[in-house]
């Protein structure tokens, strides 16, 4: 190939390589001869062979070499290699590189240029590779330029501007004075780059947003000329004219309207207008309305003009393009804490959405529908919600159970409703529930005694049918072992009973799998199969009392847990452990002590004195222990606040106390308006105490205190250091 073929022969020899490494060889050969003509000095192609080498640079090979070239071409007085090298100067230099510095003095040259393309050529380079250090050095040129009255100029040095300000932030107060002059001109590039680097001063720096509050009424101005102009050649883009000033204009409103009432009264009007007059038929209208719905959401907009807005998202919804549902749900999932009724208005497309076949628009669609559940509409929604999960992905199950949970929790209409509707989701999704699933269905369960009967021979039935469901198994048989005998009965009037008999015969086998368990190499199981085995064995005889249902199991109410916070709080509610008082009490009861009892000082001054019996004989003494002491009641020990910052209010409470050990809860409200999704509890102790946390209650934290998380933290203290809150 001859060094000087033509950039079209060698682009078209390239392509038809049909091998790559055929194609290599072409590109070494060509990369060798512009090595060769670049050392030459008087070299009259070296435009033409800077181009090819670009081009080769862009198929991702070696193209360093060319760096000095592109320096040289920069500094020469033709606009034809000047235009290759700023062209190469962009591709093969960034600021990393000490070659980029030697271009410095040549760009402030053409800054000046007489020519504006030539100053086109460095204001565009200095934009897209510009050093802080060449920023700092040619940042009063790009000032200067600012104030120029070439508008092509003026649109260049605006973007170049941007970069600047982007590289060194203190800069931004020069540009400032420059930038608000230029929401004067007519020229919409002009326009354009004047409102990026407005947005961009003002997103860096708070006392330039509070100065550029009052060039609210010139952007709405500007804005409004757009929206009630009539067709433009120049501008118009299917219908609208320049969607792109427009969305950069709502875009810092958007900020200048933050947090302030003045701005946000002044644009009002203006938001409203453009909500109402651009058409939404088309994707560059949709472009404009959901810039304008950001923003009315965004600042201290009329309640009016909110509803509106929530009512073009509803519109999005039912649009054919899936990326526009998607950002549409999106911004309802924004603010449906805050316009909680005007979304609500939409349930019934959101709904639908659950039905997409694409797999983001159903995870938006999953998390709206649940927030949107309240004790209004709670039967309906779960009707949906429940559908949904027998047919929604396996990535989505594990959401939307325990959605469904927290929802029925909060606004369950009755305990019989809540029961079926747990029972419900465990049928369908019972390997895809959280852990803390089955105890809180037990605990439920447990304090609703007159649904006993219905709930266990639910349950029966249900295993009956299904048996694959680990966490509805672990529940059925936890209700079946307390409850059993109700299903012996077959009487159950709030459902069709289950037939049920006892069998005598089926206790050897209960017994052989036991056994077999003795030897696992699972603890837990091998703790569990021992201790039945003795029951079943030496301890018959009190397997009926052993056996007895359980108690019901009490749920601390939020505010009223048992406990206090540190050890020297919890010494005065509870009697230290069993130690050398007790040993000594009860000795001295077999001897028949003549002297009442006193507590010991050095484990505790606040024990009651318990009086004793002075009876000669010991038998005496234990039977007076035993019927005649009533027990001094305790005190519930307070809560200690340790947190409260941005309406999450963290309280801390003790529940048992020993020597060397301790077991807190801790328990997170929420105050505010919006629900708190994903929060955990973290806590830190000194590398002596041993800390343990168990499982919480859940992950989320409903608005306005409408439930709390809590979590049970175990301490232990070997060394007995004394504990304190340090928050």
């Amino acid at each position: 190939m001859s060094p000087s073929v033509p950039l079209q022969e060698m682009i078209r020899a390239i392509r038809s390589a049909r091998t790559q490494c055929e194609e290599r060889g072409v590109i070494q050969r060509e990369c060798a001869a512009i090595r060769a003509q670049f050392r030459q000095a008087d070299n009259g192609g070296r435009s033409h062979n800077l181009a090819k080498l670009l081009y080769v640079h862009m198929l991702g090979y070696p193209a360093h070499f060319g760096q000095m070239e592109c320096v040289r071409m920069i500094a020469s007085p033709r606009y034809s290699e000047k235009r290759v090298g700023y062209l190469g100067a962009m591709m093969l230099l960034d600021e990393k590189q000490d070659a980029s510095l030697l271009i410095t003095n040549s760009i402030k040259n053409d800054l000046s240029h007489s020519n504006q393309y030539v100053q086109s050529l460095a204001l565009c380079t200095l934009a897209c590779m510009g050093s802080a250090e060449m920023c700092r050095d040619l940042a009063p040129e790009i000032d200067r330029l600012l104030r120029a009255s070439n508008s092509y100029i003026k649109k260049k040095a605006a973007l170049c501007a941007v970069h600047i300000v982007r590289k060194v932030h203190d800069l931004g107060e020069l540009f400032a004075p420059a930038a608000r002059s230029l929401l004067a001109e007519k020229n919409h590039g002009v326009l354009h780059g004047a409102v990026v680097l407005i947005t961009e001063l003002c997103e860096r720096n708070p006392e330039t947003l509070e100065r550029f509050r009052k060039t609210v009424p010139d952007l709405v101005q500007i804005m409004k000329g757009l929206v009630i102009s009539g067709y433009s050649p120049e501008h118009d883009v299917a219908g609208i004219s320049d969607p792109f000033l427009q969305v950069r204009i709502l875009r810092l409103l958007r900020i200048l309207g933050r947090n302030n009432e003045a701005a946000s009264d002044a644009m009002n009007d203006l938001l409203a207008q453009v909500a109402t007059n651009t058409d939404s038929t088309k994707t560059v209208g949709n472009a404009v309305l959901y810039e304008t719905v950001l923003t009315v959401l965004d600042i201290k907009s009329e309640s009016g003009l909110r509803v509106l807005a929530v009512n073009i998202l509803g519109r999005f919804l039912l649009n054919n393009d899936r990326n526009i549902r998607y950002i549409a749900m999106t911004s309802l999932q924004r603010i449906v804490g805050t316009d909680h009724n005007a979304v609500q208005r939409h349930r019934g497309t959101i709904v639908d959405c659950l039905k997409d076949q694409d797999a983001s628009v159903k995870r938006r669609a999953l998390e709206l529908s649940l927030a949107l559940v309240s004790a209004t509409n709670i039967r309906s929604m779960m009707k949906e919600l429940l559908l949904f999960l027998s047919s929604c992905p396996l990535e989505l199950r594990a959401q939307a159970a325990s959605g469904i949970f927290n929802a029925a929790e909060r606004y369950a209409p009755s305990q019989r409703w809540h029961i079926d509707t747990i029972l419900h989701v465990l049928t369908t999704a019972g390997g895809d529930v959280r852990d803390e699933t089955v105890p809180n269905l037990i605990q439920l369960i447990t304090n609703t005694s007159e649904l006993h009967c219905y709930t266990v021979h639910k349950l029966y039935r249900a295993l009956l049918s299904d048996i694959s469901q680990q966490s509805l198994v672990q529940v059925a048989c936890w209700c079946i072992g307390e409850y059993g005998d109700l299903l012996l009965r077959g009487e159950c009037q709030e459902t069709e009973p289950v037939q049920v008999q006892e069998q005598q015969s089926i206790i050897i086998r209960i017994r052989s799998i036991v056994s077999i368990y003795g030897s696992c190499i699972d603890v837990e199981l091998q703790q569990r199969a021992v201790e039945y085995n003795a029951l079943f064995k030496k301890y018959d005889h009190m397997r009926a009392a052993v056996l007895e249902r359980m108690p019901v199991i009490e749920k601390n109410s939020p505010g009223h847990t048992n406990g206090e916070s540190t050890r020297e709080a919890v010494k005065e509610f509870f009697p230290p452990p069993c130690g050398s008082l007790q040993v000594c009490d009860l000795l001295d009861l077999l001897g028949g002590s003549e002297e009442p009892l006193q507590p010991n000082p050095a484990v505790g001054s606040t024990l009651p004195v318990l009086p004793v019996s002075t009876s000669s004989t010991a038998g005496g003494d234990l039977l007076d222990l035993l019927g005649g002491l009533e027990p001094t009641p305790l005190t519930p020990a307070p809560t200690v606040t340790v947190y409260e910052k941005g309406g999450v209010t963290l309280t801390l409470s003790s529940e048992k106390q020993s020597d060397s050990g301790l077991t807190v809860t801790l328990t997170a409200c929420n105050s505010t308006d919006s629900d708190i999704s994903s929060f955990t509890l973290q806590a830190a102790v000194p590398k002596s105490v041993q800390l343990h946390m168990k499982a919480p209650s859940g992950d989320s934290l409903p608005a306005r205190g409408a439930a709390k998380v809590t979590q049970m933290v175990a301490l232990s203290n070997p060394n007995k250091v004394g504990l304190q809150n340090t928050q």
